[in-house]
């Protein structure tokens, strides 16, 4: 799922004609890329997929966990960390529980959690402002130089063009360390 459309940026940018269509759909899937890559982050699941207890990763919605001995613990008996927004860092059993964590040969792989993983189901607004942002700055790069110059005591220096400044700052409260 992209965090913005065509349409968006059309509107945006105040274009009418369907010329560049094409060239903005690609934008859009690269403005994409660009925010992930820069905030270690999705910002949209488009489905389930599994993975195991250690959530190496931002989990958004959980549809189930299933415990090393294949039962499926009921939501009754676990709680997320955060509790009530996600994206979730972590599952425990409550203390009230009767279950364990079990497993037969290595506890890393023996809880699966089948889920979203991503920061959100969808994205938060204001990274589908920035999505609609940057593609549009993307756009506007292809009648600009990809490079500008600046003079320290008339030495010309080529420096590349960079994130907009407004970009980089509303994308910074979501940047997490890249987990290794």
């Amino acid at each position: 799922m992209a965090y913005t459309t065509t349409v968006a940026v059309k509107t945006y940018l105040g274009i009418t004609g369907s010329g560049d269509d094409t060239l903005i759909d690609g934008l859009v899937t690269y403005a994409q890329q660009i925010i992930d890559s820069y905030t270690h982050r999705m910002f949209e699941a488009g489905s389930d997929s599994t993975r195991w207890l250690h959530l190496d990763e931002d989990l958004a919605a959980i549809t189930t966990v299933t415990n090393g001995d294949s039962t499926v613990v009921a939501s009754t008996k676990y709680v997320t960390e955060p509790r009530n927004e996600t994206p979730y860092y972590a599952l425990k059993l409550k203390l009230d529980s009767d279950l364990v964590w079990t497993y037969s040969d290595a506890n890393e792989d023996a809880i699966s959690i089948v889920g979203k993983w991503a920061y959100s189901e969808a994205a938060p607004d204001d990274i589908v402002h920035v999505a609609i942002r940057l593609t549009a700055w993307l756009y506007q790069q292809k009648d600009a130089p990809f490079e500008r110059t600046a003079t320290p005591s008339l030495g010309i220096v080529t420096v590349p063009a960079d994130l907009p400044r407004d970009i980089k700052m509303l994308l910074e409260p979501y940047r997490k360390l890249a987990s290794y």
